[in-house]
């Protein structure tokens, strides 16, 4: 069982990244090599130049989330974690594929549609095409299986038609069609004002989100200061209907503690959020502190995360080198 995934390079990550997707590959890492599996992280900088971004973003970025995954749990000793470019095979696959794959596959695809908008004349073809470099991601390494959330089925589902069209097409049994691996659904993280959007580092407010970098001072007094209502805490979900703000922090709570939401309100039932934001706030402390502490650490010696992603992307290349190059005789490239 091998398990590839991948998450676009972002700076200055907040408890909603942690919680809604770094928190979910640290725990994905421990059961499937429980399993005897394995586990592969990459860093998808070439999916991130899709929109543009300042080349300085770009590279403090990368290493601020390669940082970030290190700090929360990712073990580069137990895991291959390493960024796209430093593997070129990524995007030879991905050109190669791209004579697999038909326009009309890329047309159905949602999220090109959702994030061009009414500007789709505008957008890059990189946006459009992406979903393909998708598919080279993880059929590069034959991966058994992928993590994929409810906006993503699509795309595993056309590297799952790509693969089959090359096997046809050739007469070969070549790739591997990965399957679905089907984790916890991971929770969505709203704003500390407002619950109805989400937590974001756009917001202008800085007492709307948590930032991974956030002091134990600064955590504490945004939970104490985060919107909520007057009412008490019920003893079921259902009493948080019409009731996001106080919904949200049970959902953080739940989240950070490894506990349904179920179990919180049972414990918190007919509190006030005069004792449970306290609550709250050390649950965080506790938390995300020993991360805050190994992120600067590891923040203090950029090159240093640089030589982990170069050692990763070598143990990586031993992987895919082979895999691309039978690609290439099969489809009769002379090499």
């Amino acid at each position: 069982m091998r398990v590839v995934s991948g998450i676009k390079p972002t700076g200055n990550l907040h408890l909603g990244n942690y919680l809604g997707a770094v928190k979910q590959w640290v725990a994905m890492q421990d059961d499937i090599q429980a399993r005897g599996g394995e586990t592969m992280y990459f860093i998808a900088d070439l999916h991130g130049l899709t929109e543009w971004i300042a080349p300085e973003a770009m590279a403090a970025n990368t290493i601020e989330m390669t940082a970030t995954l290190i700090a929360a749990g990712i073990d580069p000793e137990r895991s291959i974690l390493f960024n796209q470019t430093r593997v070129p095979e990524h995007s030879e696959l991905g050109w190669l594929l791209n004579n697999v794959a038909r326009v009309g596959w890329l047309n159905r695809m949602t999220q090109f549609k959702d994030k061009a908008g009414k500007n789709r004349e505008g957008a890059s073809v990189g946006l459009y095409d992406y979903p393909v470099l998708m598919a080279a991601d993880v059929l590069l390494y034959n991966a058994t299986h992928v993590p994929v959330g409810e906006d993503q089925k699509q795309h595993l589902e056309l590297a799952r038609d790509i693969a089959t069209k090359f096997n046809n097409d050739y007469g070969r049994e070549l790739f591997t069609l990965p399957e679905p691996f089907i984790s916890k659904a991971a929770p969505r993280i709203m704003s500390l004002r407002d619950g109805a959007s989400k937590m974001s580092k756009s917001n202008p407010s800085e007492m709307s989100l948590v930032k991974l970098i956030d002091s134990d001072d600064q955590i504490a007094e945004k939970f104490r200061k985060a919107k909520t209502d007057a009412d008490v805490l019920p003893d079921t979900m259902e009493g948080l209907e019409g009731r996001a703000e106080a919904r949200n922090l049970i959902t953080i709570y739940a989240a950070l503690a490894d506990r349904a939401p179920a179990d919180v309100l049972a414990q918190f039932a007919g509190q006030g959020f005069g004792a449970f934001k306290p609550e709250l706030a050390d649950l965080a402390v506790a938390t995300l502190g020993p991360i805050r502490e190994r992120l600067t650490r590891l923040l203090d010696d950029r090159g240093e995360v640089g030589r982990i992603l170069k050692r990763g992307a070598e143990k990586a290349r031993d992987l895919a080198a082979p895999l691309l190059l039978d690609v290439q005789r099969t489809m009769g490239l002379q090499i």
